[in-house]
């Protein structure tokens, strides 16, 4: 645990310089606000959107000066707008639906990655719902892979049973919407890239996700089969649904969670890179539309991380860039950026964050407590 520790540190310590050469944001400190200052510093109707990817990336390809072209979009137009958390550590099991349920719940959940069960503790969506008495509609996932399913709502005996977050699979529309034929979609449908052979089957017909389409989203078959035409990847038809939901339903609580950089897993480094890029320029979408949306502009905290990182070149156990199996800092040392009111802007904090206090913060902006959370509130932040 010391060993990791220590080269965590060291990764932050790294990420801190580059960042200050790069885009000239400053080192920062720990502000301590009473709980009535940081809420007078927040507008009312506050809304939160968090952004999760899998497998995530290595500093040498993104927060690296030889990395930096593969990220210009955070560089330029988000980290100088954000408090930036070099050293975000994942203490648990690295693989992409444990890892995810475990950022959402806020405790290191140990079921099989490969199982499709829900999170044995609270997620943040039914914290959120039940404390705040919020309905359904206020809160959404935009999930990537159909293992995802069940990402919105935990079985626990507290929680549970209809007080989670509504779940979109986005590729699950669109094999709904398509009478028959899968040729011109199959590059938005490959579902894992871990396990290519694994695809759960999800009960329920095709009449559910047409019904989404047309009466929540407001998108006849044939205009949204005509856009999925034109977008180059799953997590481009994710960022698309999204944007719908936020211009139609306008969920206060809205989590997406991208997957285009686990491609790695097929072994091929430009692909790798090639996710790096599409994600950097994704995120950076959000941000905009965010910004150009009446119902969140001005009253939205953008919560962004990876669910955790990639094995080192040197660790004789993994595979670099393929893959996540060793646990080594690189493997487990992410990030956080956080934009949004009330939030300093163009800073780095240096200081080691937990994954699992990512929804303790969130309880702290909106105002509920996330009692079996293993985290705290990150006071930046919150």
């Amino acid at each position: 645990m010391r060993r990791l520790e220590t080269l965590s540190d060291q990764i932050a310590r790294t990420r801190r310089e580059f960042l200050r050469d790069a885009t000239g944001v400053a080192l920062g400190s720990t502000l301590l606000r009473s709980p009535l200052a940081r809420a007078a510093s927040l507008p009312r109707n506050k809304k939160v959107v968090v952004i999760t990817f899998g497998g995530g990336a290595r500093d040498q390809e993104t927060f690296a000066p030889e990395g930096q072209e593969n990220v210009p979009n955070m560089l330029r137009d988000l980290i100088p707008r954000a408090s930036f958390f070099t050293q975000v550590v994942n203490h648990g099991i690295l693989g992409h639906y444990v890892a995810t349920a475990s950022l959402a719940t806020g405790a290191y959940e140990t079921f099989n990655n490969f199982a499709s069960v829900a999170p044995e503790n609270p997620t943040v969506f039914e914290y959120y719902r039940k404390d705040l008495k919020r309905p359904s509609s206020d809160t959404w996932v935009v999930a990537p892979s159909n293992g995802f399913n069940r990402i919105g709502e935990s079985s626990h005996r507290s929680y549970g049973m209809g007080l989670g977050a509504r779940v979109i699979l986005p590729k699950h529309l669109l094999t709904a919407a398509m009478s028959s034929g899968h040729t011109d979609y199959e590059h938005l449908l490959r579902d894992n890239y871990e396990t290519p052979y694994f695809t759960p089957e999800l009960a329920g017909g095709g009449e559910v996700e047409l019904q989404q389409l047309e009466d929540l989203l407001k998108l006849s078959v044939t205009d949204f089969k005509a856009h999925a035409r034109t977008l180059s990847s799953p997590d481009e038809l994710s960022v698309y649904i999204a944007r719908q939901l936020m211009r139609q339903v306008a969920p206060s609580l809205l989590w997406i969670t991208m997957h285009d950089i686990d491609i790695a897993h097929a072994g091929t480094y430009s692909l790798y890179v090639e996710g790096i890029r599409r994600t950097d320029r994704l995120c950076t979408e959000v941000w905009k539309m965010i910004e150009s949306e009446p119902e969140y502009a001005g009253k939205t905290t953008l919560l962004v991380l990876p669910d955790f990182g990639r094995d080192a070149d040197g660790d004789p156990g993994g595979n670099g860039f393929q893959h996540h199996r060793t646990g080594d800092p690189l493997s487990r040392t992410t990030w956080l950026m956080a934009l949004g009111p009330g939030i300093r802007e163009g800073v780095v904090h240096d200081r080691p964050v937990d994954s699992t206090d990512l929804v303790p913060t969130i309880g702290s902006i909106f105002g509920f407590s996330a009692n079996y959370s293993q985290g705290k509130p990150i006071q930046e932040i919150a």
